[in-house]
Formats: C-alpha cells, structure tokens, sequence
C-alpha cells in the first residue's frame, strides 16, 4: 500500500502548534477558504444581485453534499449543525404526554439539553440509558431496546462524541422500528469517516461537514425519512416557510450567510485529491500509534471503545489528574506546549481525546507526550 505523506500546505493552520483536535471545530483548507473569500467579495460588490443568484448555488451544493453522502437528495436539507438537526427532528415527531424521549449516557450534551427542553413542553419524560465504554454492538441494542416501552423516539449518537464510540445504528434502526418508535441519529463525527453514514430507514439522520469533510463552520445535513418530510420545517421562519419541496423550505433563510454552504463542496474536492480512501485508515493506524505513544508517556493505556475503527482514540489519564478546572488545563497546555487537545470522560474516568486529519504527522504526538509529563507532573 502507498504511504501517503502528511500535507499541512494544504491548510492555513499555525505550523508552531499541535493540532491534535479536529473533532471538535475542524480546520478548513486553504482553497476552500479561498473560495469563501471570493463568494464574499462577489456577495459584498453587490448584494441584490447575490441574494438574486444564491437559489440556484444552494441547490448545487446541497445536491453535491447529498451525493457525497449517498442519501436521497428529496430528502436532505442542509442546516447549521447537527445539534440544530436534531432540535428539527424533535419539533418534527409527535411525542404524547407520559411518553418517553429515550437517549444513552454518550448522548452529545447539546442534544440533551434539546431533548430536555422537548419533553417539559410536553410533559414527557427522558429516559437515559447506560451503555458501559466497552460494551459490544449485540449489547448495546440490547440495553435501548429494553427501554423502548412508551417511548415516542428514540436518540441515539452514530460516533459518540465524548466517548469515540461508533454504535451500530443500522441495527438500532430496525430495533427502534420494531417497537414503532422513530429514531433520530446524531451522525455529528460520521461523514467521511463512515461510508453511506444516514442509513436506510433512519426517520432523522445529522451530520457535520465542518468536521472530517473539512467543510466550513455551520455546515450539516439532514436527512429526513419520506413519511416526515411534510411535516419537517426549518427552525427559522422565513419566506420559504410554506415551499411545498421539504429541502428548499430550509435554503433560504433571510439574510442568512450562505457563503460556507456554497463553499462547502470545494473541501469534498480537497478529499478527493488527498486520496482518501486511501488516506483515512492510514490516518486511523496514525492515532492509534499517536495515543500508544501518549499512553506509554502517561502510564496509563488507550480505550478499547471503537469498532469499526476510526480517527479518533480515547488516552485514560492519570487517576491524580483533576479536570475540574478543564478548561483551564486545556489553556495551560495551549500556552505552554502549543498542543491543542481536549479532555473528556465517561463514568469516573478521565482521557484525552486525541483526533488525526491529513495535516498531522506522528511526530506531533510523540510531541505532546514529551511535554504533557510536565505540564500533569
């Protein structure tokens, strides 16, 4: 197999500091950037003109970002996030008083909160469901499928964000199906590291381009089921409000910055170009051998959660580390070490959550070990 080498020309991002955290806001390409740069300019030279055109380039976006995919283009909007899919996808679903909103103990922090909101207005439940770290995929669908009884959907993550962990939607879906519950799938981490990410048959299925597709910040997908898209409408009214069509009721939002949708394809071109079926399980073996390296320096070992495997890995920390005060460790270790990283955990352990992108090399890690010893004493 070819060894491809890294290729941080290809972004803007400060040579002098480890970027170790691509999971959370990506980084985006130099020409992408580029390409913003110049719908900005072209935007702001006249902008009746551009509010005028800006239909037919959101069309074309959306159904490059659709095909990338794989997914029905009738189906698949284009929203800010995946938190603000999610949220579409709850004002969306019936959910009776008494019912419950069933999530798991992964469940990304925002869509909580979003689901919470969800169920004091209708005097719903949640019903948050334990998933131990290492739990097997027949495990897992079993747990949630235990509590699936009154429940009006079901939420689940597709890459845990906290823990790295991919669960097996495709099975969830037909679970979730067999006790008549719809199931809405935050696929935040999946594009471009999980082929077909939105699975058949998913009522709801959100992803982020901004992260693995390297796509500009506020830009996700939605991918709603047929029998939804009637009645699924963006969360901003405006005047698309009442188009018949369910993707272009969500294009045009007023005065909204439409420049990183457009935008957006230029980064799957930039992919294209990294080789990257080639390039992701290198970048896979990358951070695997990164989080060995940083666990052998920290005495402590890498989480067993991943399967299929992917480009993120969990390093456990030290028992005596206190992450009470996170996120000022995490801006001690920025100034110190120049090494941008972030700290997570599930239960009472602690890890780093390291990521890897085609800009990172092995010797950022080894890095990061060197000078994390000091910085944790």
């Amino acid at each position: 197999m070819t060894v491809l080498s890294p290729r941080p020309d290809l972004w803007t991002l400060d040579p002098g500091v480890l970027h170790l955290n691509h999971g959370s806001y990506g980084a985006v390409p130099r020409r992408t950037q580029e390409v913003m740069a110049g719908l900005r300019t072209e935007m702001d030279a006249n902008p009746m003109v551009w509010f005028r055109t800006v239909a037919d380039r959101l069309t074309a976006s959306r159904l490059a970002l659709a095909s990338y995919l794989e997914t029905d283009p009738a189906g698949f909007a284009l929203v800010p996030n995946a938190s603000a899919g999610v949220t579409v996808a709850l004002a969306t679903l019936p959910i009776p008083a008494g019912s419950r909103i069933v999530l798991t103990d992964h469940t990304y922090g925002a869509v909580r909160y979003a689901a919470e909101r969800f169920a004091r207005a209708h005097q719903a439940e949640i019903a948050i469901v334990h998933i131990p770290l290492e739990a097997d995929d027949e495990t897992v669908v079993s747990l949630i499928s235990e509590r699936l009884d009154n429940a009006s959907v079901l939420i689940v993550d597709q890459i845990t964000s906290g823990t790295a962990k991919v669960l097996p939607v495709e099975a969830l879906v037909e679970a979730a199906h067999a006790h008549g519950v719809p199931i809405v799938i935050d696929g935040a981490h999946a594009p471009a590291l999980i082929d077909a990410p939105a699975p058949a048959g998913a009522d709801f299925w959100t992803g982020n381009f901004h992260k693995w597709p390297a796509a500009p910040r506020a830009t996700a997908g939605l991918v709603v089921a047929e029998q939804w898209r009637t009645a699924t409408m963006p969360l901003i009214v405006s005047w698309s409000e009442y188009d018949e069509r369910m993707p272009e009721r969500f294009d045009m939002q007023g005065t909204y910055d439409y420049v990183p949708w457009i935008a957006a394809p230029e980064s799957l071109k930039v992919l294209a170009d990294l080789d990257w079926p080639t390039r992701r399980p290198q970048l896979t073996a990358l951070v695997e051998e990164g989080a060995r390296i940083l666990a052998k320096s920290l005495g402590t070992g890498v989480a067993e959660v991943v399967h299929p495997p992917t480009t993120m890995r969990l390093v456990e920390l030290p028992s005596s580390v206190d992450l009470s005060g996170g996120d000022a460790l995490k801006m001690r270790i920025s100034r110190e070490l120049k090494a941008e990283i972030t700290f997570t955990g599930f239960e009472e352990r602690k890890f780093i959550r390291l990521s890897a992108h085609a800009y990172n090399s092995l010797a950022e890690y080894q890095k990061l070990s060197e000078g994390l010893r000091t910085v944790l004493g």
